[in-house]
C-alpha cells in the first residue's frame, strides 16, 4: 500500500488536496500543476488498488450521475456539431473524476479540514481589502471581474459552511475549532460583501441543515437550535448595516417582479425573468435535444432579431438558471441528468450524514452543505458555466464520496477519528 510503501506522499497528496479550492479562486497559470500531479496520482491508484476501485463502487450515486453527465454533454455536443471549445469546462468531468481517487488514500484529515477553512478565511479576507483597502463596492474576487460576483459569493459559502461544520466538532481541539470558526466568519462576511443575493438565501437554508445534522448527531439540540438563531440573525445585521447596499438590492426583487414586461425588462430581476421565459421559448421548441451545449446565447439573439424577445438580454450567454440551462441546451433529458446529479448526491450524503462515526459523517455534511448550495442557487443563477465554481462542485463531491466509500470499507474501532 501507499501508506507503508511512502508515507511521505500521503503528506504531499493531502496538501495539494487541501490548497486544490483556493487554486480555483486565484488567478495563478501554475495552478493546474497540483491538479496534474493529483491526476496522475488518482490514475495510478485507480489502476494499482482494487480498494480504491471498491470505493468508487460505494460511491456510486455521486460518481455515476458525474460520468453521465460528462457522456451526455460530450455527445450532445458532437450531435449538434458545435466546436469542441464549447465543451472545455464541461470536459473537466473527467479529470476529476480520476483525480477523486486520492480521497481513498490514507490522507491526514487535519491538513484537508484546515486547509478548506484556511481558504474560506483567505478568500474572505481578498473580499475585505477589496471593499475596505480598494473601495470595491460589491467585491468579486480576483478571478473573473465583476462577473463573477454571484459565484464567487457562493464559492466562498460553500467553503465557509464546511468551516462551520468543523467548528461545531467537540472532538476537536480548542485552538482548531476557534480557527474553524474565525475562518467561517471573515468568509461569511467576505460573501457577504459579493452582494450576491441568490447564494446569500441559499445559505440559510444550508447553514440550518448542517446546524441541525449535528445537533442530531450529537443530541445537543438546545444549542443547535440557540446557533441557528444566532446565525440567522448576525446575517440578518450585517446585511442591515452594510450601507443599505444589501437591503436596496433585496427590496428591488418585488418591485421589479411587479413591474416586470416583455416591453420592461431592465434590470436584474426583470432580465432574469425575460431569459427565463426565452429560455421556455427554447425548450417548448426543442424539448428533446436542445439547441446545444452554451448555445442558449445564440438563440436568445436571434429571437431578439425576430422581435420575440427584449434585446436587454442580448448581452447574455446564460439564462441564470442551472435547470433551465440544462433544459434549453439538452433538453428535457438534459435536465433529468441535472435532477439525478444533484439528487443522487443529496441521497448519497443524506445517509450518511448522520453516521455515528466522524470519519463518514463529516465529510457527508460537507458534501451534504456544497450540494444543497450548489442546488438552491441553481434555481436564479448559472453555477455550472464557469471553470471556479464546476471545478469546486466536482472536485468537493466526487472527492468526499469517495472518502466515504474508502472508510466504509475500512473496519475502524468505535473510538478512531
Amino acid at each position: 500500500m501507499l501508506e507503508k510503501t511512502n508515507p511521505w506522499r500521503m503528506w504531499i497528496v493531502s496538501l495539494l488536496l487541501a490548497a486544490m479550492p483556493l487554486t480555483f479562486a486565484l488567478p495563478i497559470k501554475a495552478k493546474s500543476i497540483p491538479a496534474a500531479v493529483l491526476f496522475l496520482a488518482g490514475l495510478w491508484a485507480l489502476l494499482r488498488d482494487p480498494d480504491t476501485r471498491r470505493a468508487y463502487r460505494r460511491a456510486a450515486w455521486v460518481i455515476g450521475p458525474a460520468a453521465l453527465a460528462f457522456a451526455f454533454w460530450l455527445t450532445n455536443v458532437l450531435a449538434h456539431g458545435i466546436d469542441m471549445r464549447a465543451f472545455d469546462v464541461t470536459s473537466h468531468i473527467l479529470a476529476f473524476l480520476v483525480i477523486a481517487a486520492n480521497f481513498a488514500a490514507p490522507l491526514r484529515t487535519a491538513v484537508l479540514r484546515v486547509g478548506f477553512s484556511v481558504s474560506a478565511g483567505v478568500l474572505g479576507a481578498i473580499c475585505l481589502e477589496q471593499r475596505y483597502i480598494e473601495g470595491i463596492d460589491r467585491v468579486y474576487g480576483m478571478n473573473n471581474g465583476l462577473w463573477g460576483a454571484i459565484e464567487f459569493g457562493m464559492f466562498i459559502l460553500v467553503l465557509s459552511l464546511i468551516a462551520v461544520a468543523q467548528a461545531l466538532r467537540a472532538e476537536l481541539s480548542r485552538g482548531e475549532r476557534l480557527l474553524h470558526g474565525f475562518c467561517a466568519i471573515i468568509g461569511l462576511y467576505g460573501a457577504l460583501l459579493t452582494q450576491s443575493r441568490g447564494p446569500l438565501l441559499a445559505f440559510l437554508p444550508a447553514f440550518a441543515i448542517v446546524v441541525l445534522f449535528q445537533s442530531r448527531r450529537s443530541g445537543r439540540w438546545r444549542e443547535g437550535l440557540l446557533l441557528l438563531a444566532l446565525g440567522i440573525g448576525a446575517a440578518i445585521v450585517a446585511a442591515s448595516t452594510l450601507h443599505g447596499e444589501m437591503l436596496a438590492r433585496f427590496a428591488a426583487v418585488t418591485e421589479e417582479m411587479s413591474t416586470y414586461s416583455e416591453q420592461d425588462a431592465t434590470g436584474a430581476v426583470r432580465e432574469r425573468l425575460e431569459m427565463w421565459r426565452t429560455a421556455n421559448m427554447a425548450i417548448a421548441e426543442h424539448p428533446l435535444a436542445g439547441v446545444g451545449l452554451n448555445q442558449f446565447g445564440d438563440y436568445a439573439r436571434a429571437r431578439i432579431a425576430e422581435g420575440k424577445v427584449n434585446a436587454t438580454v442580448e448581452r447574455y450567454d446564460h439564462p441564470h438558471s442551472e435547470y433551465l440551462e440544462w433544459a434549453v441546451t439538452g433538453g428535457l433529458p438534459g435536465l433529468a441528468v441535472l435532477v439525478l446529479l444533484f439528487g443522487g448526491a443529496l441521497l448519497f450524503f443524506g445517509r450518511h450524514a448522520l453516521n455515528p462515526d466522524n470519519a463518514v459523517a463529516m465529510p457527508a455534511t460537507a458534501g451534504l452543505s456544497t450540494v444543497c448550495m450548489y442546488a438552491l442557487c441553481g434555481l436564479t443563477d448559472n453555477v455550472f458555466y464557469r471553470a471556479m465554481p464546476h471545478s469546486l462542485y466536482f472536485f468537493l463531491t466526487l472527492g468526499l464520496a469517495v472518502y466515504i466509500g474508502r472508510t466504509l470499507n475500512t473496519p475502524r474501532p468505535p473510538a478512531a477519528h
